[in-house]
């Protein structure tokens, strides 16, 4: 693959847990399709032992899609093959995290050379419409058109996803506040009202940081 232009990767690192929390996919299903998603970045380089099952903030965005295609029959050589030409097409080092994908990703999919490899049929098309369009809702891109915030809730949470603040790690709002920190004091008993005032949070955010984490230990 031609070197691309480089991003500065963020001090962020998460797991399958994190990855099947903060996108709300079965975490087996997130495991088994991580790895493949790893060994077709791998293909090129000499690697030994096991493929490391973690995730930056741009492979975390990129996993979403790549799980998508993958829902929908599509083999992980074609996919990872198509990603390896997008990104000498786009010049990134994470063509799966961009607007151009994941805004306007059919007329990007329908192009020549990926299309013979994604096969960009009817199939893709409702993907891109249904799943993978409400999804870029939920992200924030910067003047790279790379992502730069995920709002894992959809922007009426207050939930954020930002490799910027607190490693990566889920946050309440604008703030440094990890919404996992909410959650473990209500968990120990105290109200969303008394919550609300020791973290100088709205009763909104408050709950929107309990919804977050409950759907995990349900």
């Amino acid at each position: 693959m031609k070197a691309t232009k480089t991003t500065k990767r963020k001090n962020t690192a998460y797991s399958v847990t994190d990855i099947a929390t903060i996108l709300d996919l079965p975490e087996a299903q997130v495991k088994q399709w991580l790895k493949e998603y790893k060994k077709g970045q791998l293909a090129d380089q000499q690697t030994e032992g096991e493929v490391s099952l973690t995730a930056d903030f741009h492979t975390l965005i990129e996993f979403y899609t790549f799980y998508q295609l993958r829902s929908q029959g599509v083999w992980p050589s074609r996919i990872n093959n198509a990603r390896e030409i997008l990104a000498g097409m786009l010049h990134t080092q994470y063509p799966f995290a961009t607007a151009n994908i994941l805004t306007d990703g059919k007329n990007v999919f329908y192009h020549a050379e990926i299309g013979e490899l994604i096969k960009a049929d009817q199939t893709l098309q409702l993907i891109i419409q249904q799943v993978v369009a409400p999804f870029c809702k939920r992200i924030e891109f910067g003047d790279d058109s790379l992502a730069t915030k995920l709002y894992p809730q959809g922007r009426n949470s207050a939930i954020q996803i930002d490799p910027n603040r607190q490693a990566g790690r889920p946050v309440v709002g604008d703030t440094e506040i990890l919404s996992r920190s909410v959650f473990d004091l209500f968990r120990q008993g105290h109200t969303v009202p008394d919550l609300a005032q020791h973290f100088s949070l709205s009763p909104k955010q408050v709950e929107d940081a309990i919804a977050f984490h409950q759907k995990q230990v349900a």
